[in-house]
C-alpha cells in the first residue's frame, strides 16, 4: 500500500540491475528505500519491444507493482530519439506516431500516469523550421491520444538546444494548449545550459509534473558539456540551493534520481551511496526525507 505521508523520491530503471525481472527490480528499489521506479522505453529494440507486451506480460508487471508496493507512475520514453516526431522522413514520422500510440496504450494498462518525452524535434538529423513544425504537428496528435486516455505527457528539459529551458517549453505549451501537457525539468540539464534556475522554476512552477535529479558539467564556448554519468557533487548543480527553492514554493511532486549503473559491478551500493548523498542535500534544503 502506498504511503501518502512519505515524500515521493524515486529511482530510474537504468540505475538498477538490468538482467532481472520487474518483481526483483522493484524489490531492490523497496529495500533501498525508494517510493517509485521510472520505467525506460528507449530507442533500443529490446526496450521498444515492451510496447508490444502481451496480456500476460502486462499482468505480470502489474502484479509485481501490487505485490511489492513500489509504484511505476512514469515512463521515460526516449524511443523518439531514433524515430523523432519532427523527422523530414515520412516513414520515420509514421513510426514515431505508432510508437507514441503504443506507449500511451501501455501506460493505460500498466497504471502509468505520466509519459516523459524527450524535448527535441530531431536528434540524429539536422533541425530546421520544417522539423519544428512537424514536431508540433506530431505533438498535437500525441496529445489527442493522451487526452482520450487520461495520461499526462511531459516534455523533459534536455541536453539538446531545441528544449534546454523551461522558457522554451512554455512557448510550445502556448502553441499546443493542452491540460495534458506538462514540463519535466532535469535540474542537471537546466543548470548545464547556464539558465537562471530560480527564474526558470518560478516561471514554470504551475506546469511542473516531476523533476529529474542529476549532476552535469556546464556547457561553455569550448566545451559541449557533459550530461550523463557525472558523479553527484562533481558537477555544476547547486543541489542545496535547488532544494531550498523547491521548499520555498512548497513543491511536493516526484523527485527522481537519474543514474546509469546497469554495467556497474555493484549498482546497488552506488545507488545507496547516491541516495544518502541526495537526502543529505535535501535536508539541508529544508526537506524531510
Amino acid at each position: 500500500m502506498y504511503d501518502l505521508n512519505k515524500f515521493p523520491l524515486g529511482i530510474y530503471e537504468k540505475a538498477l540491475p538490468k538482467n532481472i525481472g520487474w518483481r526483483d527490480r522493484l524489490k531492490y528499489a523497496k529495500e533501498l528505500g525508494f517510493e517509485f521506479v521510472e520505467i525506460s522505453i528507449d530507442e533500443t529494440d529490446e526496450r521498444l519491444a515492451r510496447l508490444d507486451w502481451n496480456l500476460e506480460e502486462r499482468k505480470e508487471f502489474v502484479n509485481a507493482v501490487l505485490e511489492t508496493g513500489i509504484r511505476v507512475p512514469s515512463m521515460c520514453f526516449s524511443g523518439h530519439r531514433r524515430f523523432p516526431l519532427g523527422s523530414e522522413n515520412k516513414e520515420i514520422r509514421k513510426k514515431s506516431l505508432e510508437l507514441m500510440k503504443k506507449a500511451i496504450e501501455l501506460a493505460v494498462d500498466l497504471g502509468i500516469r505520466n509519459i516523459q518525452m524527450a524535448g527535441y524535434d530531431v536528434y540524429y538529423e539536422t533541425g530546421n523550421e520544417k522539423t519544428r513544425e512537424l514536431y508540433i504537428e506530431g505533438m498535437k496528435q500525441s496529445l489527442k491520444w493522451a487526452e482520450q486516455a487520461n495520461v499526462m505527457l511531459s516534455i523533459e528539459i534536455m541536453d539538446h538546444p531545441f528544449m534546454n529551458s523551461i522558457t522554451k517549453y512554455l512557448e510550445f505549451d502556448k502553441i499546443l494548449n493542452s491540460p495534458f501537457l506538462t514540463v519535466y525539468p532535469d535540474i542537471g540539464n537546466l543548470t548545464a545550459w547556464g539558465n537562471d534556475v530560480r527564474e526558470e522554476i518560478l516561471k514554470g512552477r504551475h506546469k511542473i509534473s516531476a523533476i529529474h535529479l542529476k549532476d552535469t558539467l556546464a556547457v561553455t564556448e569550448d566545451f559541449p558539456g557533459k550530461f550523463k554519468e557525472v558523479p553527484f557533487g562533481q558537477g555544476c548543480v547547486d543541489f542545496v540551493e535547488f532544494f531550498k527553492l523547491l521548499h520555498e514554493i512548497d513543491y511536493s511532486g516526484p523527485l527522481l534520481i537519474e543514474m546509469w549503473t546497469e554495467k556497474s559491478e555493484n549498482p546497488l551500493k552506488e545507488i545507496e551511496k547516491a541516495k544518502k548523498w541526495m537526502e543529505d542535500k535535501m535536508k539541508k534544503g529544508g526537506f524531510k526525507c
